[in-house]
């Protein structure tokens, strides 16, 4: 088989790309650290995740400029995390071509171990508010690959990007992906608030499929 980077942020969305990938490729996993507000529980869920699913290697890198350059609710504690659902524009939570940064350095890992995919867990559902989420996005980037790398032959590998994320729940529970150990919550570290968007976003996928969360929330 051949290997495939997957970009694993800890959440539900990269896990169930992580269950996706362990059946196509051989793994190695990367995880970012780039300030966010729950940077500890994310890596702390990244390491469960990679005794889970064994991936042949695994990398944690930092990119501290993103706290330095700031425009993000994520990453700056000046800004307020917002609550509820509705997204009108670009929301405060979006990090500046945080997925492209991502992209890049999955990327050059891939092409030093020689790996043909990338796997990254981006979802259609998010493209109104975050612009690096979108379909033509990616495929894009495939096109950046081409021209600016020694492989050409590398290719960004998005299963969720169509899927609403009540059928990434389902696909999840299919594959038997740990969700239970997955972290989605902008705001906490501890107990998930339950009132960010993507604390919401999660709730109702997981209604939505007919199925309990395995995770607590504090609301």
């Amino acid at each position: 088989m051949e290997k495939g980077v997957v970009l694993l942020s800890g959440g539900m969305d990269s896990a169930v790309v992580a269950a996706i990938a362990s059946d196509e490729c051989r793994m190695y996993f990367m995880h970012i650290d780039y300030g966010q507000r729950t940077e500890k529980k994310e890596r702390e869920v990244f390491l469960l995740l990679v005794d889970h699913f064994r991936p042949e290697g695994h990398m944690i890198i930092s990119m501290p400029h993103f706290k330095k350059i700031g425009g993000s609710s994520l990453i700056d504690r000046s800004m307020s995390v917002p609550e509820g659902l509705s997204r009108e524009g670009i929301p405060s939570t979006y990090v500046p071509f945080r997925n492209g940064n991502f992209l890049s350095a999955a990327v050059a890992w891939a092409e030093v171990i020689k790996a043909l995919r990338v796997y990254i867990g981006a979802t259609q559902e998010d493209s109104a508010g975050y612009p690096d989420c979108r379909q033509d996005f990616y495929r894009a980037f495939d096109k950046v690959i081409q021209k600016g790398t020694a492989r050409k032959d590398i290719k960004i590998i998005t299963p969720l990007i169509r899927k609403k994320k009540s059928e990434i729940v389902k696909w999840g529970m299919a594959l038997q992906a740990p969700l239970h150990l997955t972290w989605s919550c902008y705001k906490n570290d501890r107990v998930a608030c339950g009132r960010c968007d993507s604390c919401l976003r999660r709730r109702r996928a997981f209604q939505e499929a007919g199925l309990e969360d395995p995770i607590p929330y504090s609301l």
